[in-house]
């Protein structure tokens, strides 16, 4: 065979430069650096009157590389379309295909859920056809956010001001953040109060605090009046141990990571946005330069829903955790996906269980590193034994009020001697150590304190935890998460605030209009219930184009009767006023966007 007689084609050179030092001097490895051709941006590019029949176009930019493709593809004996292994992906080796007519019988599809010399090598032995299932959920999904951009756009500049975009999941993950918004403006905090006792035992050395409970059941205190009535009834009185309970508790581990997940944990552990975590997971994947073991790909694909773990893996991890660990730190889980996921890779994990991160710290970014052991430390965490705590909690009773205190200790760490998964509400108080004590023991208050509190509003959406509701709503899939929070900030139609997602006057008004003219692309169940049609599509039960009649159906009476609704008004976006005084008239000045 002679030199590079085989060519493969991947999407970015770093992927080309690991999968061509593990394929060898018989293949030639190019990168197309993405979409080699698309939808025209100068106009709508898609036929509405025939069957939604998109024009694409090469790409001026890409031109230099379409000509050297095209050369190196007829040089070559045998064509493998090695893109990313999602929809995208798919489109994107469909496209090359097309563009660079590409002949059927030299041409296949290979796809790496890991960039490694085993499952690159036996997966170029096991190449398929193009997925057109795939293609056809791509193109809907392109053609649908096409349509509702091209058509709904020119509507918004009309009415609001030139330059706004409008798209099917940004709408609706800015109606997300404008309605939390509302919630937080319309809560109403409710009153309560605790009662804390620090009480002395009596016969033996030790205090400890126990909190107010209720009486047989459990009672909140939701004013002054009922907590002082209370304190009445206990002034002077002894305490009386009534009961102690005490159990083994056992935590499991987290399952490992998907893409929301990653996603979610970067923002609170790592302070990463969304886009910088995928960005970053993406060098990852494609290959590494490690000192000592040449261009590795660290992690497998990053876009998944899927929480399963291949059997190689699982042995792995179960070798390394025995070795470092011990046996009794070694737990095989396998964890099952939610319904509705596509699980069509594994879950995110390590490559190579054993390259740990201190090994190729040296190799990697800040930011890589970082994220690494994240992965790397979830990953082997899910194959860990439960940590196990000791907890009691012990009743004291007086004057028929029930106060409580708990405590628990760890007893066996298990995973959590690895990876303790972040939290974004607070966590439960695990309390004080608590005296050796009996039911029947007395014990004497030292110091009793009331404490008024009243409830919070729900907090803004961070862009983890916006991430987390885009997911369990059906809002998106695992590709569009970080690009929906990008665009939407990028827009002005949310802004950070102390790291929270805040609306913008625009996008109130955006919002308000979408949700009086267009209420099913603003509509949460009808963007989830075209995501999974669009998985219907995928999967070869829906006709793509029959998805696009169905949508565009609605659609276009929704723009004709909103264009007929607003004709002759303008909406104002409400000007935002500043401290700064203008020294000419006195006034406060006002931001102005344009």
């Amino acid at each position: 065979m002679t030199k590079g007689s085989n060519l493969v084609i991947v999407e970015s050179p770093s992927k080309a430069k690991t999968i061509g030092k593990y394929l060898g001097p018989d293949y030639r490895v190019e990168a197309c650096m993405g979409h080699l051709r698309d939808l025209p941006k100068s106009k709508m590019g898609v036929d509405l009157e025939h069957d939604f029949e998109p024009d694409y176009q090469p790409l001026t930019s890409k031109a230099a590389i379409i000509s050297e493709l095209r050369s190196a593809s007829k040089a070559a004996k045998h064509i493998y379309l090695a893109t990313d292994p999602d929809r995208e992906g798919e489109a994107i080796s469909w496209h090359l295909k097309e563009l660079l007519e590409l002949p059927d019988d030299k041409t296949e599809r290979v796809t790496f859920n890991e960039i490694t010399k085993n499952v690159v090598t036996r997966s170029i032995q096991e190449p398929r056809g193009i997925d057109y299932n795939l293609v056809d959920a791509q193109q809907a999904r392109r053609i649908l956010d096409r349509i509702v951009g091209y058509q709904l756009s020119p509507l918004l500049w009309k009415k609001i001001r030139r330059g706004l975009s409008a798209g099917r999941v940004q709408s609706v993950a800015t109606r997300l953040v404008v309605e939390r918004e509302q919630e937080i403006e319309a809560f109403v905090p409710k009153e309560y109060w605790t009662i804390d006792v620090l009480l002395r035992c009596l016969n033996k050395p030790g205090s400890f605090t126990a909190h107010y409970y209720g009486e047989e059941k459990k009672r909140e205190l939701h004013s002054e009046a009922e907590a002082d009535e209370v304190l009445r009834d206990i002034a002077g009185q002894e305490f009386t141990i009534a009961g102690i309970k005490r159990t083994e508790k056992r935590r499991s581990p987290t399952p490992p990571f998907i893409t929301s997940t990653l996603q979610q944990e970067a923002s609170r552990k790592l302070n990463m946005t969304p886009r910088r975590t995928m960005a970053v997971a993406q060098q990852l994947y494609e290959g590494v330069d490690i000192s000592g073991e040449g261009t590795v790909g660290l992690i497998t694909y990053m876009r998944t829903d899927s929480l399963r773990i291949s059997e190689e893996a699982l042995a792995s991890a179960k070798t390394f955790i025995t070795g470092r660990y011990g046996e009794h730190y070694a737990q095989t889980h396998r964890y099952k996906a939610k319904a509705g996921a596509q699980d069509a890779h594994e879950a995110i994990r390590p490559s190579h269980v054993e390259l740990e991160p201190e090994r190729v710290r040296t190799s990697l970014t800040p930011d890589q590193y970082k994220l690494y052991k994240l992965i790397w430390s979830r990953f082997l965490a899910t194959q860990m034994a439960c940590a196990v705590y000791d907890t009691v909690s012990i009743d004291t009773m007086c004057a028929g009020h029930v106060f409580r205190a708990s405590h628990q200790s760890l007893r066996f760490a298990g995973f959590i001697a690895v990876y303790e998964e972040g939290r974004d509400d607070e966590q439960e108080a695990v309390g004080s150590p608590l005296p050796d004590l009996a039911v029947g023991e007395k014990t004497l208050p030292s110091n009793i304190q009331k404490e008024q509190h009243f409830t919070q509003p729900p907090a803004r959406y961070t862009e983890a935890t916006l991430v987390k509701a885009m997911e369990e709503k059906g809002v998106g899939r695992p590709s569009t998460y970080a690009a929906t929070v990008s665009t939407i900030e990028d827009r002005e139609y949310v802004v950070k605030q102390d790291k929270r997602l805040a609306p913008t006057p625009l996008g109130e008004i955006v919002t308000g209009l979408m949700e009086e003219h267009f209420t099913d692309i603003i509509d949460v169940e009808f963007t989830a219930n075209m995501e999974s049609r669009l998985d219907d599509v995928e999967t070869g039960k829906q006709n793509w184009k029959d998805l696009l009649a169905d949508f565009y159906k609605d659609f276009s009476k929704e723009l004709s009767d909103a264009e007929t609704a607003l004709e002759g008004v303008h909406l104002k976006v409400p000007e935002e006023e500043t401290d700064e005084v203008c020294e000419l008239c006195g006034r406060q000045m006002v931001v102005k966007t344009g």
